[in-house]
């Protein structure tokens, strides 16, 4: 890792090429999830799948994320993070190009299982190269990067739609695969400069190696249930929005604009998030933020859906605000690249199985209940576990230090 011998270096002093590698890889973490779902009804038509094939590709993202999740850190610690990271964009770049020019479902499906490994991979190696090469910037750089990923996450999904109206449904799914092959690049170089025996696989003490420890800790299980509960929130919401507003009187549009609105909030606290908590030494009160954001949307929902249907967008987009918080705490409750890429790998890889269940069990519920009561008291429920995960997350530890708890 780069080291400087001034008190406090410039963000880029050294790093330049670090610098542009990790948020290259960061626009690339969720352009194959955001991509097709607005072309899920033009695929369907072309392939001739319904609802239970399109239910399968919703579930996907989630499902990737959680199995190389908890799989990255190993494959990590064998192969160091920086080539990792270049499997990934990779794997991300061949995913891409094969959806697109897919003759069936079956190479539909192959091809985002493709792309998403790839992105699965990323997810967890990213926090802890923004460990090894900004270890000394953690917040200003993890804004940088997270707010990188929401515009990966937002721009296919608004393009998706324009482009492939202009030049058809592959050029649409297939034009993300360059951003993945300009993301390569740099990391070919990483790469070369990055040491045969990577850090990541020896730490000067051999007792620090977490080697999957960490749910044996209250801190990773901590991290664990707020990530994943506010990825079940968010995307149970992300599903069945439009329905709630639609089956209370609004036309089918206006479910796309509050989702619109849901999506391009969720921008502001991956801009303040990262950098607030840096200066907090227990960032506690920031979850309290996003559980009452959360569960005033969830009751002006439920109770007046279309008296102030905007705020409640609003007060959505602003929930998942333990987001970026809890991406961020991975580097700051751990001491070394290993601890941060276990901690990552635990955290996302648990996490994401809770999110995977989020859609379809608020989905059963409303169908078993008929009304969205039922639904909304599983979603405060949810919101009351996050907040009390946070409060473990946000205590002032460090990962390495509970090995001797």
């Amino acid at each position: 890792m780069p080291h400087s011998n001034a008190p406090s270096p410039s963000l880029l002093h050294g790093r330049l090429l670090a610098f542009a590698a990790i948020l290259l890889a960061a626009a690339n973490l969720r352009t194959a999830v955001t991509s097709v779902t607005p072309l899920l009804d033009v695929l369907g038509t072309t392939f001739g799948f319904g609802t239970t094939m399109t239910g399968v590709f919703g579930m996907l993202p989630t499902a990737a994320f959680a199995l190389f999740g908890v799989s990255t850190p190993a494959l990590a610690r064998r192969i160091g993070l920086e080539r990792a990271t270049l499997l990934a964009m990779g794997l991300a770049a061949l995913g891409l190009l094969l959806r697109s020019s897919a003759v069936g479902v079956g190479t539909l499906l192959l091809g985002s299982i493709v792309a998403l490994a790839g992105m699965g991979i990323g997810n967890v190696v990213v926090p802890p190269l923004v460990k090894r090469y900004f270890a000394n910037k953690v917040g200003a750089m993890s804004t940088l990067y997270i707010s990188v990923l929401q515009l990966g996450t937002m721009l296919p999904a608004l393009l998706a739609v324009p482009v492939a109206h202009a030049a058809g449904w592959r050029v649409s799914l297939g034009m993300w695969a360059l951003l993945a092959v300009a993301a390569a690049l740099p990391w070919l170089l990483m790469v070369r400069r990055a040491p045969a025996h990577d850090a990541i696989t020896a730490t000067a003490d051999p007792a620090a190696q977490p080697h999957g420890k960490v749910w044996k800790t209250s801190l990773g299980w901590g991290m664990t249930l707020m990530f994943g509960m506010t990825s079940l929130m968010t995307y149970s919401m992300f599903t069945w929005l439009p329905r709630i507003v639609v089956e209370a009187g609004a036309a089918p549009a206006f479910g796309g604009v509050m989702v619109a609105m849901f999506s391009a909030l969720g921008l502001l606290p991956s801009l303040v998030m990262p950098a607030l908590a840096v200066r907090m030494p227990n960032p506690f009160a920031l979850a309290v933020i996003g559980f009452t954001c959360f569960t005033t949307a969830f009751a002006g929902l439920l109770l007046a859906p279309m008296q102030a249907p905007l705020l409640w967008a609003c007060l959505l987009g602003l929930g998942p605000s333990t987001f970026p918080l809890a991406l961020t705490l991975i580097n700051l409750r751990t001491r070394t690249a290993t601890g941060s890429a276990a901690l990552s790998g635990f955290m996302q890889g648990v996490g994401y199985s809770f999110s995977c269940l989020g859609p379809f069990l608020v989905g059963w519920l409303h169908d078993l209940s008929g009304n969205w009561a039922v639904p909304f008291g599983f979603l405060f429920l949810c919101a009351l576990v996050m907040l009390i995960a946070a409060w473990f997350a946000c205590r002032p530890r460090k990962l390495e230090d509970l090995w001797h708890a």
